[in-house]
């Protein structure tokens, strides 16, 4: 990957291959799957809002699927596929924790580098006082500087390269590419080492040596960037302490944020563009109108969203959805079934950008609501606004194979051909 006057230059070929759902690490996550789980979802939701088994089994997918919580064996597992049993769990993390050691009584040892020793895995107190250090950074006013320091100009480079081609694959090489460009450089790692970021998140040594550079560099010159928030950050302690974090914490939230922050962003603006597309009238309502693209954002967040499921265990003994859950079992919040209850939704398979506006599980929701939601949706809206500017008649192309949405516990749309002008 280069910068060749302005416009990031990815190696295509390895970005098909990590952000490809069919393959690579993303399939052990169900990336075979290609049926629509939504009809077995309702029938599972009509037969009582709880159930016992995991997620994938239920829907009827026996391949590989390994996700958040899985697979956790020795443990009962359960599922639940309602909006509200959904949403007290998340609200309710004294009794359904991030992690195993809340049920285990023992505490994240935050020496040892990786995503599951950070505030991913916290509740409580700790969880807030970590989640305090890099919220300024994320909230709605702080929109414009991630749009203005690294999203609107990776976008339009992006653009650039195949403006002049009357024809692009927007999934793969416009869509991923932008919240890993974004995350990347906010940390202020190189073009270069954006795609073997992507590819080392399980591998903390690897991931050490890109950052450790940078981190020390920061410490001596903190510039405006998100690993200088972290390196200037101070933490404090229950006694009311206050120190700066330590270099395994920094490494932990970095690994964190790059994982989420070029993980999810990439297969919702897919799933979007897709929805949109299939409807060309839709499209050109939405380039007349932009407050119409927040509104289609939004609902492609409830009808689609990228990571259905999440895990939570067990703190006590406790009934969730009429159904006796035990201390020490691991519960899955399918919150794509969440976002399609007919209780909450009329029509609720259709995708409708007119429909009245109601909070989502898109994001989830409670203590551990996505920390990057508005960097996602500033995100998804420079972008699918920049197409539309600047593609004219931008349209499937006729001659292409039309994209699916496929995938079980990540689920996005394959490629995305387009013809326009």
């Amino acid at each position: 990957m280069s910068i060749d006057g302005g416009a990031p230059r990815l190696d295509i070929d390895r970005v098909r291959e990590l952000f490809d759902l069919r393959g690579g690490s993303v399939a052990f996550s169900g990336g075979g799957f290609h049926d629509d789980p939504y009809p077995r979802w309702h029938e599972l939701r009509e037969t009582g809002p709880v159930h016992e088994g995991m997620v994938h089994e239920l829907t009827g997918f026996d391949g590989p699927a390994y996700w958040h919580g899985l697979p956790e064996e020795g443990r009962r597992h359960f599922s639940c596929f309602s909006f509200d049993t959904c949403d007290e769990a998340q609200r309710t993390p004294e009794v359904f924790a991030s992690s195993p050691e809340t049920v285990e009584g023992r505490e994240i040892d935050i020496s040892q580098i990786s995503v599951f020793n950070s505030m991913l895995a916290m509740d409580g107190p700790r969880h807030r006082r970590y989640r305090s250090l890099v919220q300024p950074s994320f909230v709605p006013p702080r929109a414009q500087w991630w749009i203005t320091s690294w999203i609107d100009g990776t976008v339009h480079g992006l653009i650039d390269a195949f403006v002049a081609d009357g024809r692009a694959e927007l999934n793969i090489d416009f869509c991923a590419a932008i919240p890993l460009l974004t995350i990347t450089s906010s940390f202020g790692i190189p073009v270069d080492q954006a795609l073997e970021v992507r590819s080392q998140f399980s591998n903390p040594d690897r991931m050490i040596e890109i950052l450790e550079p940078i981190v020390a560099a920061r410490r001596a010159e903190p510039q405006d960037d998100l690993i200088s928030v972290l390196v200037e950050a101070e933490l404090a302690d229950e006694d009311g302490t206050r120190h700066t974090l330590s270099d395994p914490e920094i490494y932990s939230f970095a690994i964190l944020l790059l994982g989420a922050g070029s993980g999810t962003t990439w297969k919702q603006m897919g799933i979007t563009l897709t929805a949109l597309l299939r409807e060309p009238a839709l499209v050109e309502r939405v380039r007349a109108d932009r407050t119409l693209l927040r509104a289609a954002i939004e609902e492609s967040l409830r009808w689609e969203a990228t990571d259905p499921m999440f895990s939570r265990w067990v703190t006590t003994d406790t009934t969730l959805g009429g159904v006796d859950l035990p201390k020490g079992s691991v519960l899955h919040l399918c919150l794509g079934a969440a976002n399609r209850d007919p209780a909450r939704w009329e029509r609720p398979d259709e995708y409708d950008i007119d429909r009245p506006a109601k909070p989502s599980q898109g994001f989830g929701s409670g203590p551990h609501i996505c920390l990057g939601m508005h960097v996602a949706r500033a995100e998804l809206f420079t972008g699918i606004s920049a197409l539309l500017d600047r593609l004219p008649d931008l349209r499937l192309d006729p001659d292409a194979p039309a994209p699916e949405i496929i995938g079980l516990y990540e689920r996005g749309a394959t490629e995305i051909p387009v013809v326009f002008g």
